[in-house]
């Protein structure tokens, strides 16, 4: 037993493998190891520079057999976690490594459970130095969590890293604000290289960090739903550290923060990294197609990003959204000073967020955002689409006026660029949208006049305002701009504080109905619901806010006049304005009786048959189907226009918590449709701006005539004809130039001429055939 103890002991592999097949018949011998790795323990917890090079082996080796001998080490798992927890800092990476390999594989055989792994896993996260195993650990966690809540939800666990990972973020609350800008920035960064607060304010900010994007990951993998991680994140909000608060900011905005680890899906591609693996390995023919997939792959998507949905479902979970709306502002006055401009536009971009999705007042925010409305401020499309954003018809009329008279002050004047006059105009439309009594009488006369301008831009701009008081309250326009609907028709728009009566029926409910009697369904019996139509739609769910319905799949935005001008609808250019508001009142007149000979018979379908969501969806289509073939038959501009604002209403429906109001706005809704664009943005940003005149790129402003002729010459053919294409003018002659124009005679003499003179047949045609050291120069 002796010499066979001193053999295994000598190779722990072939001893595993023997207790795994008979545990008691090898007990002795894996006693030897237990008490081995007792003492080499005690050893480490005394002198913790000494790790014996076998000690990883040992380690392996007990974690593999634990399950046969549980009672002999039950202690083993906590002399694991005192390992990790306790010497981090004086462990080898190799040992840190090994230690948190099997420590996942005793949570594998169920010797621990999820909730002492991560127990241990957590606190590692911050201290992690090296990036792959700080995504090592990352992806355990979420493997585990993931594993647990698989068939059913695991609220054991799910209660206990809840509690766990809001007090990483609860801890340092107390700690001084961390800024992002100029002088503040730099005092941080002293701050935290000196050796007495590196410590704190690594461990303040690297804890509430990770605990903000385990957070995210599960609720992007629809694993945690609930409001209790929503409440992790809002706390995150109010973080010290910029970092937590940009990442936890993000979350509610649905965008992307660079401060987030990207997921197993979503791994980047390193451009650089392919093309220095290309250059150092053995060149292929495989390889450069491998290469070739792989660069296509990530310009495909740089390019192809997918556009930020807001995130309504978590807004709908913060408790108490008003002491939240007022303490982000108070965060953000507060503060002013320690943070730079982007983050402050997020702050605000949140904060307008929150006051829409539950029809929020916070006065003071519109008199700290006057400063930021003027066309010379960088980043100022998002302050528009925030600003506008905010408002919805409980905002008090009389704190928008300064902000609309500001807008018009600064944006809608003749001494500046078309562009910035059409941003003026339809954030002024947006925002009188959601409140229209926030618009002055007088003002709303001198903005609608410029309808008659040059510019197609302002135009549009200046026709969407006017359209909107048209339809909501005709009153406030002189008598020869309301039209023929706004001079029969009551206004639509209520008192301040009133809200419109309840719903009294189903608009297309017919076209419904006539639908189902075309298809033979029995839409009389209640009873002929099948559960097959409920199934796959659960109202109210999260993933509403990130999936459209099957009917608006595949849709194309179309703005429409009202909505501050669209690229869908064609503007007359008219002398006269006056003419073509005539021949829109004319169509409009054969519109509406047209609509009075087809008004929808009492429908019986509401009465007699619950709707499921598909159905919803179906009558969508239907309303959609309708407009789209009376705006082809009819053709008129209010059918257009009618088409055009079903089909946007659709889009944005995912993203709307009522709607109405509250719809996601973005900059293309300020700035509308640019012309001369040369960016791929789908919002106009600022590569838009600035390539085409607009507000964001400083006190200098290029119209779009400009941009066009500076393009011309900059790309265009220059002097000299063919042989001179995009050279500078100043350049001269090339070479293969200046020796076809130079003189026969002083060429006679040159090898060239006399290699081919002395050439033997067969040289002159491979020099013919493109073959050969003469290849190509005998081709004329």
């Amino acid at each position: 037993m002796g010499g066979r103890g001193v053999l295994l002991a000598a190779n722990l592999p072939q001893l595993q493998n023997l207790i795994k097949r008979d545990p008691q018949a090898y007990k002795e011998e894996f006693l030897q190891q237990w008490n081995h790795f007792k003492s080499v323990y005690q050893i480490f917890q005394t002198n913790p520079s000494e790790q014996p090079d076998h000690f990883r082996e040992l380690i392996a080796f007990l974690s593999q057999v634990a399950t046969c001998y549980p009672t002999e080490t039950a202690e083993f798992p906590s002399c694991l976690s005192a390992l990790l927890l306790n010497n981090y800092g004086t462990l080898s990476p190799e040992t840190r490594k090994a230690l948190i390999q099997n420590v996942v594989l005793l949570r594998n055989k169920n010797v621990i459970s999820s909730v002492d792994l991560l127990k241990i896993l957590f606190p590692l996260l911050p201290r992690a130095a090296s990036s792959s195993l700080q995504s090592t650990i990352r992806k355990t966690i979420l493997t585990d969590i993931r594993t647990a809540n698989l068939h059913t939800k695991n609220h054991k666990l799910n209660r206990a890293v809840q509690a766990m990972l809001f007090s990483m973020v609860e801890q340092g609350m107390d700690a001084p604000v961390v800024g992002d800008k100029g002088k503040a920035k730099a005092m941080n960064n002293m701050i935290a290289a000196s050796a007495s607060s590196s410590d704190v304010v690594r461990k303040v900010g690297e804890e509430a960090m990770w605990a903000v994007i385990v957070c995210k990951e599960l609720w992007k993998k629809q694993i945690w739903t609930d409001a209790k991680t929503v409440s992790i994140i809002a706390l995150g909000c109010f973080h010290p550290v910029t970092k937590v608060q940009s990442a936890s900011a993000h979350f509610f905005l649905g965008s992307e923060d660079d401060n987030d680890q990207p997921s197993d899906e979503e791994e980047e591609v390193d451009v650089r990294a392919l093309h220095h693996r290309r250059e150092i390995n053995k060149k292929k023919r495989s390889s450069d197609k491998k290469l070739q997939k792989a660069l296509n792959k990530a310009k495909t998507k740089k390019y192809n990003k997918p556009e930020p949905t807001p995130n309504f479902p978590a807004l709908e979970y913060i408790h108490d959204p008003q002491t939240f709306s007022e303490k982000l502002f108070l965060l953000l006055t507060t503060h002013d000073r320690l943070y730079s401009l982007a983050h402050k536009i997020l702050l605000i971009q949140l904060l307008s967020r929150l006051l829409s999705a539950h029809k929020l007042c916070v006065l003071p925010f519109y008199t700290y955002i006057l400063p930021f409305l003027s066309y010379r401020q960088l980043q100022i499309p998002s302050i528009l689409a925030s600003l506008a954003q905010s408002v919805h018809e409980l905002t008090p009329p009389d704190v928008l006026e300064p902000v609309i008279r500001k807008l018009a002050g600064e944006f809608v004047n003749p001494g500046v660029a078309s562009e910035v006059i059409s941003a003026g105009l339809n954030s002024i439309t947006q925002i009188c949208r959601r409140q229209p009594w926030a618009m002055e009488e007088d003002l709303l006369g001198d903005l609608v006049e410029y309808r008659k301008s040059k510019d197609k831009l302002v135009i549009q701009a200046a026709r969407g305002l006017l359209q909107l008081y048209r339809e909501v309250n005709p009153g406030m326009l002189k008598k020869k701009e309301r039209g023929k609907e706004g001079s029969t028709k009551p206004p639509k728009v209520l008192p301040y504080g009133h809200r419109p009566s309840a719903a009294t029926g189903i608009e297309g409910l017919k076209l419904l109905e006539d639908h189902l009697a075309a298809n033979n369904t029995n839409t009389g019996d209640a009873d002929s619901d099948s559960e097959e139509a409920w199934k796959k739609w659960e109202v109210g769910s999260d993933s509403d806010s990130s999936e459209s319905s099957d009917a608006s799949a595949g849709w194309i935005d179309v703005s429409s006049d009202s909505e501050g001008g669209g690229e869908g609808v064609d503007i007359e250019m008219s002398d006269s304005d006056d003419e073509g508001e005539k021949k829109e009142d004319k169509e409009r007149g054969e519109d509406e009786t047209m609509e009075d000979a087809t008004e929808d018979r009492p429908s019986i379908l509401a009465t007699t048959k619950i709707l499921t969501p598909a159905d919803f969806a179906l009558l969508n289509s239907l309303r959609l189907k309708a407009a789209k073939e009376e705006a082809e038959s009819i053709g008129t501009s209010r059918a257009k226009r009618k088409l055009a604002q079903l089909e946007a209403s659709m889009k944005y429906r995912h993203n709307t918590t009522d709607g109405g109001e509250t719809s996601f706005l973005s900059e293309h809704d300020i700035l509308g449709p640019q012309k001369n664009k040369r960016s791929k943005s789908s919002h106009g940003g600022d590569e838009d701006l600035k390539s085409t005149g607009s507000i964001a790129g400083g006190s200098t402003i290029t119209t779009g005539k400009d941009a066009s002729k500076e393009k011309k010459e900059k790309y265009g053919p220059h002097r000299g004809g063919r042989g001179h294409v995009n050279k500078e003018p100043g350049s001269s002659t090339t070479n293969r130039e200046k020796k076809r124009n130079k003189p026969l005679m002083m060429i006679l003499g040159s090898g060239a001429v006399r290699s081919k003179k002395k050439a033997s047949l067969r040289e002159k045609q491979q020099r013919l055939q493109g073959k050969g050291k003469g290849k190509g120069k005998g081709k004329r």
